[in-house]
């Protein structure tokens, strides 16, 4: 793609905040403090975690950027950047959330194969780009069309970054045709994060932003787009970010047993304290976090156990300050996280859980045991968490 740089040019990282938890230096893989996440509504650039699977790519010359749609189409087309900005605007509040966040506390069940992963791989932005259905309908795809006239079913993103998982071939990822042409899907070619212009950890120049759906899915620094009969076939799509069963081990994997993990299911975890906390003395505390669930199903409840989940008490839920949050209404962001908070005593030491129920009346598994699989992808049991008052034992 012309404006790329070359490989030399890949060793100049980005500008980070030193708060960042580094999981993987090469490819650059960090999280923020988990304390960060509850600061705000939406979690800002500096603090939305990085997930990258090679180099991150320069892109120096704008002008000469473009996107290439291609594939089971009528009429193949290059877009450059003026030609999506030409395109309506939208502001999507959307949650991404790598498949392996919290993987770290999985593999101390049993060990797993992946970067390891703490409570903070996720984050919620405002994302403002161009709708994908839009951009399809310039190539002769009506919105809510399931397959082409020449039989294409799914929409394929090819990134301009390289990683060793595909031979040093492309990123690539894909979603159903449906999907893409439906513009209440929110499936956006985002060139903006939180009113600002993507920066380079984040796709500069153009993203996609698949709301509900695992991370692995918005590619970034897109580079083409091709309407095919089948799922992508790329290494992250049929090798990867699969959901197996606890009995599935590298001996009898089958891969093409599972199909490729898109919504991601109901998760929480609480951000205002550590896995072991020390309180001085007894006295109140304020439990708060981040509660989703994938697919724009809101957050019906979340609880709250002071006793390791013998009782339970109701956290509240807000997204924006001053408007009431009702799962599933209107007026609340359906692709984004809540917010949760409540306020305890604690007489003595103490495991704090929490867990969320969607609208779905989905809810967490109550321990990773239940879903614990080889790559540690989808950890959404109980968040638990041990507070210690003075020298008292739990």
């Amino acid at each position: 793609m012309p404006g790329i740089k070359g490989p030399s040019e890949y060793s100049r990282e980005p500008t980070r905040h030193p708060s960042l938890v580094i999981n993987s230096k090469q490819p650059f893989n960090a999280e923020p403090p988990r304390s960060a996440l509850v600061t705000s509504y939406v979690t800002p650039v500096d603090f939305f975690y990085k997930r990258n699977h090679g180099p991150i790519p320069v892109v120096d010359d704008i002008e000469r950027y473009s996107v290439s749609l291609n594939g089971l189409i009528e009429t193949p087309k290059e877009l450059t950047m003026r030609d999506i900005r030409s395109l309506p605007k939208y502001s999507v509040a959307a949650t991404l959330q790598c498949a392996g966040n919290r993987r770290t506390a999985m593999s101390k069940f049993k060990t797993v194969k992946g970067v390891g992963w703490g409570i903070s791989a996720i984050g919620n932005a405002v994302w403002g780009g161009a709708k994908l259905a839009d951009v399809l309908e310039l190539v002769g795809i009506p919105k809510f069309t399931a397959a082409t006239k020449s039989g294409g079913k799914h929409v394929e993103f090819v990134s301009i970054d390289k990683c060793k998982e595909e031979n040093e071939g492309p990123y690539k990822a894909s979603i159903p045709l449906f999907q893409a042409t439906n513009p209440d899907a929110d499936v956006l070619l985002a060139y903006e994060m939180n009113g600002e212009c993507l920066n380079r950890d984040h796709g500069y120049p153009l993203r996609v932003v698949v709301p509900g759906v695992i991370g692995a899915r918005s590619v970034k620094w897109l580079d083409s787009i091709n309407i095919l009969a089948n799922e992508c076939q790329g290494f992250f799509m049929q090798k990867d970010y699969k959901m197996f069963p606890p009995s599935v081990n590298w001996d009898n994997i089958d891969w093409s047993t599972r199909r490729p993990q898109m919504d991601f299911p109901v998760q929480s975890a609480i951000c205002s304290l550590e896995d072991l906390t020390i309180m001085k003395q007894p006295g109140k505390v304020r439990v708060s976090g981040y509660a989703v669930s994938g697919g724009g199903r809101g957050i019906e409840r979340v609880d709250v156990s002071m006793d390791g989940g013998k009782t339970w008490v109701e956290a509240t839920r807000y997204q924006k300050p001053g408007i009431s949050y009702v799962s599933d209404d209107t007026n609340s962001d359906k692709w984004a996280w809540v917010l949760f908070e409540a306020t305890v005593d604690v007489p003595h030491s103490v495991e704090i859980v929490a867990k969320a129920v969607d609208s779905a009346a989905n809810v967490q598994p109550e321990s990773v045991q239940e879903i614990w699989n080889l790559r540690g992808v989808l950890n959404t049991s109980w968040h638990r968490v041990q507070l210690h008052v003075g020298h008292s034992n739990l």
